[in-house]
């Protein structure tokens, strides 16, 4: 009995060193850091309130703080609405301004006064008003023994009155999201700008330096930023654009620190964050990184293997498929490095003892709960890992991509009736006359022998169903064989054979298109897939989600000792830690900073990674940094140990008193696997230094117009720098 109690009593003990190991993680809503967050900040070296941070009454931190576009971060570093965000979230608005006469990928784009500030369709940042708790109202009348459809209608009816009475300007919109697996509900009221226009962007050899090979590693030496202004109606309202219009007065912009960052310096990230799963079992842990990381990786890496070899022998092929080499290889990249980060930290030994602690604090019911959790996801893994094969064959063999776009606008035109086919056919003929612009038949052709290879080889016969396995024996059980007759026969080989194929009638087209064996393939492998993979794999979610949603409240109730944070869902969140180095492997360390030395050091002439424009050379070479060296050197990137996702990108680093020290654009490849099991041992996010997005706008790009605008401040020294003159 005593050696049972004294277990107990270690227990709460044993949970805060957890805790304190890991001070840094957690994405927090900024409106609850007063209660949950505020006294640890202020003793790790914060400067400043939680009020400054998140406040309604005033002008705080949040309203410099922006969703960029809905797929990234903003901040607002100017009274006249300078927008900063990174090189790869304006990277489309700069690429639809540029052509041939106007390169401005390839040569960079500064504008001189505001006349040739350049609009952009679509663009818009959204700031958020406030934010509340609307649990109650979300959950009235939600019973335990309401199945998920029924929880589901429920809370929508719910929350469709919320937003019918919530106040608001009828300039502002409401956004309700839940938390903690449905457990919470919180309300945001935003308030949307849609006159974006882009003021400024470095060379792609500035803002990209590095791509492929750089990506996700550290150290890393690229300078990725982009400068953007938002516009607003003369009375500072949100408006469509109008050459009317006038930049926005922000309630509040970011002043910029020239001091740079020094080992253990607090910092704090405030961004958009977009998904993470760090509540998930045990169970759900080892099916992503023993089952579902290598079958996508493995799929990806035959592909790329693949899609280089051709890059590197045609330069025709190489501008084809750059764009989508690094798509493909962005995430490739990722889960690997998501493997090795859960593997070298012992992460689903850390997930076990978690469960043990919790196991031996809560009820008979609790534990039930997360024993039932892990064996629905062990049930459900087969399906899980066979689902990521069957998406990553469909997405990376383009004919069958083709093949399906082809099938789901017959089946529209059934639903619609015949009538509807000629202007549907047009429709699909014109999304395929530009997919096939960056299409090679002989790439795709290899890179589907590869695949099918794998997918047939891995996933099991009765989860691929009779008609593709069919086709699969008919072929010899081989990839080169089944892709040597469907590249010779279909009509999806070339737009020209395609477009000639659906220019028949629909009937005639409705018949043929069975015997493609393109299309064979696609609905035979699509069809066992929705009956043997899809719909068992399906069935499971339901279960699965109402059993996460019950462990993850019961984690709350039966750990009081732990502060939760929700997972990210694309809502403002702040995350705050300490400039660090880390040592990711034996004699491996990794210092916190680069420098200019380190770009010129990877410099190779004519190389699209790694080239480096003449004029930094030349800046380089004449060490001519401005106010913004340090010791003869010019620093570029840093990392600490902010805890960030994708949507962070372009998210504002801060040092102790809310100034701008930095953007974030990257994490380090060990650490990629925060988003399911965050170590503050080895996860790293990658900042730009603000003082180098400075030397490039004023020393390189000759606009030093724009840091003009600019609130420079020297915090260390509790200084403000003068604004100089535009010349």
């Amino acid at each position: 009995m005593r050696r049972h109690l004294a277990g107990y009593l270690l227990l709460p003990v044993l949970f805060f060193v957890h805790l304190a190991a890991n001070a840094t993680e957690g994405m927090w809503l900024p409106h609850l850091l007063t209660n949950l967050n505020e006294k640890e900040m202020k003793g790790m070296g914060m400067k400043i309130g939680a009020s400054d941070i998140y406040n309604v009454n005033k002008g705080s931190l949040k309203d410099a703080i922006v969703s960029f576009g809905g797929f990234c971060t903003g901040e607002i570093i100017s009274s006249q609405g300078l927008l900063l965000t990174n090189h790869h979230c304006g990277y489309g608005s700069i690429q639809k301004h540029s052509s041939v006469q106007r390169n401005y990928l390839d040569n960079g784009f500064w504008a001189r006064n505001r006349a040739e500030e350049l609009p952009n369709e679509g663009l818009f940042a959204t700031f958020i008003v406030r934010i509340e708790d609307v649990t109650k109202q979300a959950l009235q009348g939600v019973t335990t023994q309401m199945n998920e459809e029924q929880r589901a209608s429920l809370i929508g009816k719910n929350l469709g009155a919320v937003r019918s009475n919530i106040k608001k300007e009828t300039y502002q919109d409401v956004v309700i999201k839940p938390f903690f697996e449905g457990n919470q509900y919180f309300l945001f009221v935003t308030e949307t700008y849609k006159d974006i226009r882009l003021v400024g962007a470095p060379p792609s050899s500035i803002g990209k330096f590095g791509a492929d090979t750089d990506n996700w590693v550290w150290p890393r030496h690229t300078g990725d930023f982009s400068i953007f202004r938002i516009y607003a109606g003369k009375d500072n309202k949100p408006a469509e654009y109008s050459p009317d219009n006038v930049p926005l007065s922000p309630k509040h912009f970011l002043p910029v620190s020239l001091d740079g960052v020094a080992e253990n310096d607090f910092t704090m990230v405030f961004g958009f964050s977009g998904r993470t799963s760090e509540y998930l079992p045990s169970e759900a842990l080892k099916l992503t990184v023993e089952g579902q990381d290598p079958a996508k990786v493995a799929m990806r890496d035959a592909a790329l293997k693949v899609i280089d070899g051709f890059m590197r022998k045609d330069e025709q092929i190489k501008i084809q498929y750059a764009s989508k080499f690094a798509g493909t290889a962005n995430a490739w990249k990722k889960w690997i490095g998501e493997m090795q980060g859960v593997r070298a930290t012992g992460g689903i030994q850390r997930k076990l003892k978690y469960e043990e602690r919790f196991r031996q604090l809560a009820s008979p019911a609790q534990r039930n709960v997360l024993d039932s959790l892990n064996i629905l996801y062990k049930q459900s893994a087969p399906f899980a890992v066979a689902r990521d094969h069957y998406i990553e064959l469909t997405r990376n063999v383009e004919m069958l991509n083709f093949a399906n776009d082809a099938v789901t606008m017959l089946q529209e035109t059934r639903v619609k009736g015949e009538s509807h086919y000629d202007e549907l056919r047009e429709q699909f003929l014109a999304k395929m006359k530009s997919l096939y612009s960056n299409y090679n038949n002989d790439v795709d052709r290899e890179v589907a022998a590869a695949l099918l290879d794998i997918y047939f080889s891995e996933v099991p016969s009765r989860m691929i169903g009779g008609e593709g396995y069919q086709v699969w024996m008919e072929t010899n059980k081989d990839g080169k064989a089944t892709a040597a007759r469907m590249y010779s026969q279909s009509a999806f080989t070339a737009y020209e054979k395609l477009a000639a194929f659906f220019a028949q009638p629909f009937n005639t087209v409705s018949e043929a298109v069975w015997k493609d064996p393109a299309t064979r393939l696609l609905i035979g492998l699509r069809n066992g897939f929705i009956d043997n993979v899809g719909e068992p794999y399906d069935a499971l979610q339901p279960d699965i989600a109402r059993l996460q949603r019950a462990y993850m409240q019961a984690q709350m109730d039966v750990l009081k000792g732990r502060r939760f944070y929700p997972d990210a869902n694309s809502t403002l969140r702040i995350t705050y830690g300490k400039v660090n180095g880390y040592v990711p492997r034996d004699a491996v360390e990794y210092g916190i900073s680069t420098t200019l030395d380190g770009v010129m050091e990877k410099y190779k002439p004519g190389d699209y990674e790694f080239d480096v424009p003449e004029k930094l050379r030349s800046l380089w070479e004449q060490k001519d940094y401005g106010p913004y060296g340090e010791k003869g050197k010019m620093p570029v990137c840093f990392i600490a140990s902010n805890h960030t996702t994708g949507g962070n990108s372009g998210s504002p680093a801060l040092d102790a008193y809310g100034n701008l020290i930095g953007l974030n654009f990257d994490r380090t490849w060990e650490g990629t696997m925060s988003d399911i099991n965050y170590d503050a041992s080895i996860c790293r996010n990658i900042m730009v230094d603000i003082r180098y997005v400075l030397f490039i706008i004023d020393k390189f790009a000759g606009a030093k117009h724009l840091v003009d605008e600019m609130k420079l401040v020297h915090p260390k020294k509790k200084t403000v720098v003068p604004a100089r003159k535009a010349a």
